[in-house]
């Protein structure tokens, strides 16, 4: 029995990066064998186990053969005599096809260690071909390594599953999967880039794929596209540090901007009602989280209101409040704020702009918060519409205190 430390934390550790999970392979050994070591076996598909100590996955060495379309359609085959070669042959990038023993030794049979100098992620065999997840994976990792580029033919083997198909049968929790971890990272836009490079954006979000060459008036929008202005709003919101919620709220924001009527171009009148319907259409399809998807829709619909803010009276302060449901649900307001950030400076030299709403929002919510609700009813027993009324009134009246408005 040989173990080896293999993948993500082998790549991390030479670049320097922190390592926070690693996984192990086994060769030599078969899984009656790990269990007498006091191995828990933990795997469905293939034989993993978890370290009786240290709770990391040891899997043992294996291969594996494609038998029908996505990412589920394989039979995996395990031995004692599956070597380590053949193991690291069938992983998706050189960069994560390399190996260390007990020694510290490095076993790198892919050439791994001259992509990672050239920052270059390369496909380890035309085997990648076989799992469309490879391609989230590949888009997930540029947003990670934000210096790295994609091998020129990689890109073309992922463009042409796309062309197979490939991509339609991932289901839709696992495109989710990746597209939320994607978005977590250091620079979302990147991901998106990548699809869209290989075509796989067009099949899995053609909403957001819809918003290139879509123009905006220039003088809000210096960038003008509206897939560019996209892209920096993501990029913003990972400088913001945002929450997985707001980051996706920033991705369906402007989404509406993609189907205005060629005629009234640059100008989107309307579009957030329509950013609103796509939004829940995809996360209908994509089956995405309740959290992600109510600040989502929020945003798509209240985003331009919002921006407007500074403008409005203390009536449509409250109403503002209201409509987002801002009294119940104050954190998830905060947080359509911070994506409203993120919108205002995802444009062309206003990347540091200051942000006022935002601050003069959670003013007038607090204010609005302070209205004693109770004791306005009191004065009003047994009328529900006329309560509703007083205390509509004296949250107006409170935020005109509080921001010094008429």
């Amino acid at each position: 029995m040989e173990i080896y430390q293999v993948g993500g934390s082998v790549r991390d550790a030479l670049l320097g990066r922190a390592v926070h999970d690693r996984d192990w392979v086994v060769v030599g050994a078969t899984p009656e064998q790990m269990i007498a070591q006091g191995f828990r076996p933990v795997g469905a598909d293939f034989p993993v186990f978890l370290h009786p100590q240290t709770q990391e996955e040891y899997a043992l060495a294996r291969t594996e053969r494609k038998t029908a379309a996505g990412y589920h359609g394989f039979v995996f085959h395990t031995d004692p005599g599956v070597t380590l070669e053949e193991d690291l042959a069938r992983r998706d990038f050189t960069v994560n096809a390399m190996a260390q023993d007990a020694s510290g030794r490095l076993i790198d049979p892919y050439g791994g260690q001259a992509d990672l100098a050239a920052r270059r992620f390369r496909h380890v065999s035309a085997a990648f071909a076989e799992d469309p997840v490879r391609i989230l994976r590949l888009a997930r990792f540029m947003a990670r390594f934000t210096d790295f580029e994609v091998a020129p033919d990689t890109l073309a083997l992922c463009r042409g599953m796309v062309q197979a198909g490939e991509v339609d049968a991932l289901v839709p929790e696992r495109v989710w999967q990746e597209l939320s971890r994607g978005l977590m990272e250091a620079q979302p836009s990147r991901m998106f880039e990548c699809l869209r490079a290989c075509g796989a954006l067009q099949r899995l979000l053609p909403e957001v794929h819809a918003l290139w060459g879509v123009p905006q008036r220039a003088d809000y929008h210096p960038e003008v596209d509206t897939g560019v202005h996209l892209m920096m709003v993501l990029d913003a919101s990972a400088r913001l540090q945002a929450p997985l919620p707001a980051r996706f709220a920033c991705l369906m924001h402007d989404l509406g901007k993609g189907t205005t009527p060629v005629e009234i171009l640059p100008r989107h009148l309307g579009h957030e009602q329509r950013s609103v319907n796509l939004a829940r259409q995809v996360c209908d399809r994509l089956k995405v989280p309740n959290d992600c998807r109510d600040l989502g829709l929020l945003v798509a619909g209240e985003h331009g209101n919002i921006h407007a803010s500074m403008g409005f009276g203390a009536a449509a302060l409250v109403r503002l409040l209201e409509r987002c449901d801002a009294l119940r649900k104050p954190q998830r307001f905060a947080l359509a704020l911070l994506a409203c950030e993120a919108d205002a400076r995802g444009r062309l030299g206003l990347e540091d702009r200051a942000y006022p709403q935002r601050e003069h929002l959670l003013q007038a919510l607090h204010a609005a918060q302070g209205v004693d609700a109770g004791a306005v009813a009191a004065l009003h027993p047994g009328k529900p519409q006329a309560i509703r009324d007083a205390i509509h009134e004296e949250r107006i009246r409170a935020v005109a205190r509080q921001c010094n408005l008429s």
